[in-house]
């Protein structure tokens, strides 16, 4: 009866949400392009392509990065097989562009209606698909189940609350989760909720974005940027949500170093212009990162020094895209967003791959082993609020030997956990067959 509910409300949702992609449009246009993709009519591939189309399903910036390295290794794996890489979000299919150029294929996911779903699955054909981490869509996996696709949940977490909101549905969630053809798990926490949840033929294999490395490009512009900047103390606030913007600015005021830096990197591009009005409304002297630097385009720039900063401007406003290990790179400690209010936090990895200490606020629950882990290691502290968060800046900033354990221990962090990319290829490779 669930699933009759389900699929009969997807009738009423359906045009409420094309309602909302041109009303999100008007601050990210690329919204309102290609929603016939969403309703399933995409192009495909061609009848007479045999190759095997291997479909990796990932919803925006954060996922859609985390599957580089899993792509890579999925083509030279298989060099014959095809890659049709899927999102939800415009900058999350900016972002594969810009990673895959023209070696892969890519469109939006459809929405989750029985027809959208079939015409998508007619059109691509895929002998393989894989979905990240928590992308869990009933219907997507009933029809690839019907098509006979394989249908594996990759680098899939189950944190404590989400499980405690699917369990409430009983059998209809085990018969969701039962759907899919293998789960590779992030840890042993997650691959035992999600058994309790229905999950079969599962496995642990680790966490694909400890795989991610950050191009030496990036560290080099983070470096040519922090020489431009000079000797004074450095931190990011870096994937920072709606709302947490002014408790970062609070935490700023509050530090009793008073020549510090703040780069303060949002979330989603949607919303700089939003920050750069806030910087304006507290007398926050601020500079672009877009207006400091050259564009990252101009390869002879991308680790020459830009000029000076002032040392009055209090805020570099990061206002770019695929840059966040430049900013990481280029400052002492890095503050992960999405954690000083009950968002679920942001992945800390990246900023403990280039070797830069980190501080999480208290709402991590969509990470919660990665920072459990990261905090048992030396790499990372927790801190409950921005009163904190500035007490421990300013402890950090003042003990130089200390940044330097840390920044140790969280390079030692990252190298340590990493490889679940290859283990998850041997598991793909056997379900892809010859």
């Amino acid at each position: 009866m669930l699933r009759v509910i389900y699929r009969a409300l997807w009738w009423i949702v359906a045009p409420l949400a094309v309602l909302r992609l041109f009303l999100r449009s008007r601050r990210e246009r690329g919204y309102r392009e290609h929603i016939d993709e969403r309703f399933g009519r995409a192009k495909g591939r061609l009848p007479e392509d045999a190759a095997p189309l291997i479909w990796v399903h990932a919803v925006s910036v954060g996922e859609t990065r985390a599957a580089q390295p899993l792509i890579a290794a999925l083509m030279k794996a298989r060099p014959d097989a095809r890659i049709l890489l899927t999102h939800m979000t415009p900058s999350g299919r900016a972002t594969g562009e810009a990673l895959f150029g023209d070696r892969v294929r890519r469109c939006y996911l459809p929405y989750d209606m029985p027809h959208a779903v079939q015409r998508f699955l007619r059109a691509w054909r895929p002998s393989l698909g894989l979905v990240m981490e928590t992308e869990v869509w009933p219907t997507l996996i009933d029809e690839c189940r019907r098509a006979g696709v394989p249908l594996v949940l990759t680098n899939a977490r189950m944190s404590a609350r989400s499980y405690k909101r699917a369990s409430r549905f009983g059998r209809a969630t085990r018969d969701v989760f039962g759907g899919f053809a293998r789960v590779l798990a992030q840890s042993p926490s997650d691959a035992e909720r999600l058994t309790a949840l229905g999950a079969r033929n599962l496995a642990v294999l680790g966490n694909l974005k400890f795989d991610m490395a950050t191009p030496p490009e990036l560290v080099a512009r983070g470096h040519a940027w922090r020489a431009a900047i000079g000797t004074r103390p450095v931190w990011v606030a870096a994937s920072t949500r709606e709302g947490e913007e002014p408790l970062v600015l609070d935490a700023l005021a509050a530090l009793a170093t008073e020549d510090a830096l703040l780069i303060l990197v949002p979330r989603h591009p949607q919303r700089f212009d939003e920050v750069a009005a806030l910087l304006e409304r507290r007398g926050l002297r601020y500079e672009r990162r877009s207006q400091w630097a050259e564009p990252a385009a101009a390869a002879a720039a991308q680790a020459a020094t830009p000029r000076r900063l002032p040392e009055n401007v209090t805020v570099l406003l990061g206002d770019s895209m695929g840059e966040l290990g430049a900013y990481y790179a280029a400052s002492d400690v890095a503050f992960i967003g999405g954690s000083l209010l009950p968002l679920g936090g942001q992945n800390l990895i990246e900023a403990c791959g280039v070797g830069t200490p980190v501080l999480i606020g208290p709402h991590v629950f969509n990470f919660s082993q990665a920072t459990a882990d990261a905090v048992s290691a030396g790499a990372a502290v927790q801190v409950a609020d921005p009163a904190e968060l500035a007490k421990v800046l300013g402890e950090l900033f003042a003990d130089k030997p200390r940044r330097t354990a840390m920044a140790a221990a969280a390079s030692a962090f990252a190298a340590r956990h990493s490889g679940a990319t290859a283990r998850t290829v041997e598991v793909l490779m056997a379900l892809l067959g010859d």
